[in-house]
């Protein structure tokens, strides 16, 4: 093969890498979005790419359609819209909750898991062998079958009201799941919940910085050095890790 069929080669699987990457990740995470990368056949590379680095964060990881639903309306209600400012929706935490659920913290790998296993002492919690990913599993589960056997719809078919009754009683410990209590569960989607809605938006959540504007949190800043001098409260705009690195 000569030098230039060579090159030749390499920038075909060039653009079909980038195309192959934007149909995949776009598909999940801007629909239609995609065609407006695809021209006669061929690839815009530079939109593709920008289209890949603007929607990253919207594509699913681990959830399936019907556990990003339950968790995406069950997240809401426990941190609400309000005047304040948006709601666990707006800010993105379903996919926070998504990606976290994909990685190590999902998964438990960097925690001792080994049996035996024995019912903890109420200040220890929780003692079981389900990592968080079976555990959110199991408690999107007893979501859907409390809501049913009640009310006979899926948690997010629910009213705003019925949805906090069912989520009332996983806090008060009243609905058996396997493997795992369902206040164990409640507090894991809590605790969740709130860092979706506060982490750095790398991480999938906090859309737009809007939960650190409702705090006048300002982020990650370069230098905070004549904040400090001063003897007033300064309002800073927030920064991002993506943003504060261009990238």
């Amino acid at each position: 093969m000569s030098e230039q069929d060579k090159n030749q080669s390499k920038t075909f699987s060039r653009r079909n890498f980038l195309k192959n990457a934007g149909l995949t990740l776009g598909g999940l995470a801007v629909g239609s979005g995609v065609g407006s990368a695809l021209t006669g056949g061929k690839v815009k590379e530079v939109e593709v790419e920008k289209i890949v680095e603007n929607k990253a964060n919207k594509a699913l990881m681990y959830f399936t359609p019907e556990q990003f639903r339950v968790i995406d309306a069950a997240s809401e209600r426990i941190f609400p819209k309000d005047d304040n400012g948006p709601g666990a929706h707006e800010l993105d935490v379903v996919y926070f909750i998504d990606h976290q659920l994909a990685g190590s913290w999902g998964t438990g790998a960097k925690e001792y898991r080994i049996g035996p296993f024995y019912k903890g002492e109420p200040t220890q919690g929780d003692q079981n062998q389900l990592n968080r990913q079976q555990t959110f599993e199991n408690g999107i589960k007893g979501l859907q079958e409390h809501s049913n056997s009640i009310y006979q719809k899926n948690f997010e078919k629910l009213t705003e009201e019925e949805q906090d009754a069912i989520l009332t009683d996983f806090s008060e410990d009243k609905v058996p799941l396997k493997g795992v209590s369902s206040l164990y569960f409640f507090n894991l989607l809590r605790s969740a919940t709130l860092e979706g809605a506060y982490s750095d938006p790398l991480y999938g959540g906090n859309a737009g910085m809007e939960g650190w504007k409702m705090k006048n949190f300002p982020g990650h800043q370069m230098s905070m050095v004549e904040s400090i001098k001063s003897d007033k409260f300064i309002k800073i705009e927030p920064m991002s890790l993506n943003s504060q690195h261009n990238h």
